[in-house]
């Protein structure tokens, strides 16, 4: 009978202590018949060596620094480079996985062997709402990634191959300007190398937080979401995948108030997909019809974002 892989699991935290130790307690409590260890990364903040006292037998907590690019990419990196697991998940320091997560991920690679990344389905929770959201696929291609974001493919659900992270497709991506949607990106350079892995089921709490969207944060947005494009040709054999894009891109233009490239950038977008409703909202939120803020409040109740 084959031995349950080692698994590592990658924390990477700034400023909230209390969260991260649920995060923690929850990868801990996982039935997996190995090893699971937990590596908790410190980004830019004074790392907490108390934690290491929830290690348990077979289940060491590990603190360590993060010793690349400040920020979620390098964070996760510093970590992943650390970990001794043969397989290795993330986990963000404000969400906690649920029961089944782990055992039902593990079991899903060791029958797809040829897999290198599983996710799962999330259950969302936002300004006192909840919402589950799962995908009815269980394979996903690059071409589906490119039609569609999948948000619901969220790095807290990702179960990783580390001999894919340091041999295959790679480290998550430490140049992309502000780290916005590294973790898209790092799905579509997964998908390119082959299909994912998904379970329908919510295996992991998602917390989302009220954000200041900032003027400087759109542009961040605008810029990160340009280089994707650039990054990947592939968007533009998926007309309605690159205008979902280029309708993000409209929409942060309009949110800190370059009406004029909204415009321009709705336009494009509605020669790719007349449907695209992002470049209508665009489009409102340039004209002053509706704030951006209260379109962002809106849709993150529902367990969505732009």
């Amino acid at each position: 009978m084959t031995a349950a892989p080692p698994v590592s699991v990658v924390v990477p935290t700034r400023d909230r202590p209390e969260l991260l130790r649920g995060a923690v307690r929850a990868a801990l409590d996982q039935a997996h018949a190995g090893a699971v260890e937990v590596v908790v990364v410190y980004d830019q903040s004074e790392p907490d060596a108390s934690l290491v006292e929830l290690s348990r037998p077979g289940r060491p907590v590990r603190v360590i620094r993060n010793e690349r690019t400040p920020g979620l990419a390098g964070a996760r990196n510093s970590g992943a480079l650390a970990a001794e697991g043969e397989l290795i998940a993330f986990c963000d320091d404000d969400d906690e996985w649920l029961p089944g997560k782990l055992a039902a991920q593990v079991a899903a690679l060791a029958a797809a062997p040829e897999a290198e990344l599983v996710s799962c389905g999330i259950r969302v929770s936002y300004d006192g709402h909840t919402v589950d959201r799962v995908l009815g696929k269980d394979r996903i291609t690059l071409a589906d990634l490119l039609r569609d974001r999948m948000t619901e493919l969220h790095p807290s659900t990702f179960l990783i191959r580390a001999s894919a992270l340091r041999d295959g497709f790679g480290l998550v991506d430490e140049e992309i300007p502000g780290s916005y949607a590294e973790d898209y990106e790092f799905l579509l350079r997964a998908a390119r190398s082959a299909p994912l892995v998904n379970l329908p089921t919510p295996y992991a709490l998602v917390r989302w937080h009220r954000r200041s969207y900032f003027a400087q944060r759109w542009d961040t947005i605008s810029t990160a979401l340009q280089w994707l494009l650039d990054r990947y040709p592939e968007f533009t054999t998926q007309p309605a995948g690159e205008a979902r894009v280029t309708g993000q891109i409209a929409f942060a233009r309009a949110a800190c108030g370059h009406r004029r490239e909204a415009v321009r950038w709705a336009r494009r977008t509605i020669r790719r997909n007349f449907r695209e409703p992002r470049a209508y909202l665009a489009l409102a939120v340039a004209g002053r019809v509706v704030r951006a803020d209260a379109v962002l409040r809106t849709l993150h109740r529902r367990g969505r974002g732009i």
